[in-house]
């Protein structure tokens, strides 16, 4: 399909409203599922298991996405191994499925979270006897995750080309992670309805969470312009393709922005100005680090932020924000 002309050009001065700016350089419904139970003359095979338990985690409410990691990698472990039975399934073939991987010790754990927890849920369910997999292991060192700042948040709006549907889009989009920590797949399933233009406030229903918890996130009046001028625009592209949606975020055709958990246009677009500018911390994580960091400096209290976050503990949101020693030390002597 040709490119229509003019159709992508943002007819607003959007430029003039950073002025302000320094100048730089759904859940399935809750199902019994029949756990078959093993005699001592029968045996699960993992296919089965792995069948049975990610039809439990689905009407558990579990993501796609954790659910399809879950299968990822127990069938690599079924490869790797040549592993058919869950009563073959043992410490030795475990670490032997860990030693043939070539990838960071950090990618190793990930992948052997999703087998223990995989191993645990048969636990559950009766088809092992012994949680032998608890001792098992990997040693990551802690890397310091920066978040993203201002000033590289503000260097990237002042090179990007607002005046094209598609530019400033992202630079919406990158602006909404910021301001207000949600996470990208939260982001892609924003609807225009979402929006409280009158109180300047995301009212976001558990649906689109991870944690499926309701919450409401203010944000300032320079996104909420921002908003507007994209809305609008959005109504002219679905109108060109004849689309009906309301999406706050859609590509140049008027679809949705990720129609797949490992297909989302606006992550891609955000690695690829990190390469262009070389901008480190422009990415999903960093941003919403970058927003929880931003909350930290301004005073706000841990509690706070682990709610606006939608984190299930608080100690998650203080591993999160990789509190520096001397900061920690600084903030103490403050009480003293």
């Amino acid at each position: 399909m040709t490119k229509k002309k003019g159709l992508l050009d943002i007819k607003v001065d959007v430029k003039g409203l950073l002025a302000e700016l320094p100048k730089q350089n759904s859940n399935a419904s809750k199902k019994e599922i029949k756990v078959p139970v093993v005699s001592n003359n029968d045996f699960m095979l993992i296919d089965e298991a792995l069948d049975i338990v990610a039809r439990q985690m689905t009407v558990s409410g579990y993501r796609s996405r954790t659910i399809s990691d879950y299968i990822l990698h127990v069938q690599h472990f079924q490869s790797v191994t040549n592993t058919k039975r869950i009563e073959d399934i043992s410490a030795a073939t475990i670490y032997r499925w860990l030693d043939s991987m070539n990838v960071s010790n950090q990618t190793k754990l990930t992948r052997l979270k999703c087998l223990k927890a995989f191993l645990s849920r048969c636990f559950d369910n009766g088809w092992i006897k012994m949680k032998f997999w608890k001792t098992i292991n990997i040693k990551v060192d802690q890397k310091i995750k920066e978040g993203a700042t201002e000033h590289e948040i503000n260097l990237l709006l002042s090179v990007l080309d607002l005046s094209n549907f598609i530019q400033l889009r992202d630079a919406v989009a990158i602006l909404v992670m910021f301001k207000t920590g949600i996470r990208i797949n939260t982001l892609v399933q924003l609807e225009e309805r979402h929006i409280d233009f009158g109180n300047n406030v995301l009212n976001l229903e558990g649906s689109i969470m991870k944690n499926h918890q309701q919450i409401k996130l203010p944000f300032d009046d320079l996104l909420r312009k921002l908003l507007e001028v994209l809305m609008k625009h959005n109504v002219v592209i679905r109108q060109e393709y004849g689309k009906q949606n309301s999406w706050l975020f859609i590509t140049k055709y008027g679809d949705i922005i990720s129609n797949s958990p490992t297909h989302n246009n606006i992550q891609k677009r955000l690695n690829k100005y990190a390469r262009m500018y070389g901008l480190k911390n422009i990415n999903p994580h960093a941003l919403r680090r970058g927003f929880a960091k931003s909350l930290l400096d301004k005073g706000a209290n841990v509690a706070v932020i682990s709610k606006a976050l939608g984190h299930s503990d608080i100690a998650v949101t203080t591993k999160y924000l990789h509190l520096d020693v001397d900061e920690v030390v600084d903030s103490l002597r403050s009480y003293l």
